[in-house]
């Protein structure tokens, strides 16, 4: 545990990071922002188009998933469709652009798993789901509804482009006296790996051992352990 104030680095896309940063300037938490990949459009409107007019059930797995969706074509809430979301920020995105009923796993299993134990997906076979992400997102959501009887697809609407960052950028954040990281996605905690990795002066094994990281999830944890 860091023995000084906290100095945290936030490693989020650019927006999520300016909200974070503001809500830790209003504690008083000296923070600085350092954004490892953008978003861009990845879908097009004739293939949201396609899957929507045979699918049953639609599963948002983040805010990123609704906006580049509904930028590249409107979405429009339809009878035809149950909407699912994996969290209340996922929700609110959809609500943003006039779809309402959608369900949602309790505020404290916002991830696959609560996402999976939600009642209404237990009996979703024959059932068309289309699942909503990023490029190249986890496969269990897809996996374990498949092996339920559902037949899934996918829309990737955005993907990320991973910016190229200087090659000391470890000794730039130490010398900044960063000793907190914040780490909100198993890709991102990857590439920090990769980034501290490179450090030319790490024998008192500082990123591991003196800095404080910060995880949402179980598995991220898990994974930074391993």
């Amino acid at each position: 545990m860091p023995s000084k104030p906290l100095k945290v680095l936030i490693t989020r896309p650019k927006a999520k990071a300016q909200q974070l940063s503001l809500l830790l300037d209003q504690q008083g938490i000296a923070n600085t922002s350092q954004t490892l990949f953008d978003y861009q459009s990845n879908a097009s409107a004739n293939d949201i188009a396609t899957v929507l007019q045979h699918a049953d059930i639609l599963i948002f797995v983040s805010v990123a998933a609704v906006e580049f969706a509904h930028a590249c074509y409107s979405l429009r809430e339809s009878q035809q469709h149950s909407y699912f979301a994996v969290g209340n920020a996922t929700q609110k995105a959809l609500k943003a652009i006039g779809i309402t009923g959608v369900i949602t796993p309790p505020s404290q299993q916002e991830h696959s798993e609560g996402l999976l134990n939600l009642p209404k997906l237990a009996n979703v076979s024959g059932k068309a789901v289309v699942i909503f992400r990023g490029n190249g997102g986890r496969e269990h959501i897809a996996k374990s509804l498949r092996q339920r009887g559902a037949k899934v697809s996918y829309i990737e609407s955005y993907q990320r482009v991973w910016r190229t960052l200087p090659i000391n950028i470890a000794e730039q954040w130490r010398a900044q006296q960063i000793n907190c990281i914040v780490v909100t996605s198993n890709d991102i905690l990857l590439a920090l790996v990769k980034y501290l990795a490179s450090a030319t002066d790490n024998r008192d094994n500082y990123w591991q051992c003196q800095c404080l990281w910060l995880v949402v999830s179980d598995r991220i944890e898990k994974n930074a352990k391993d």
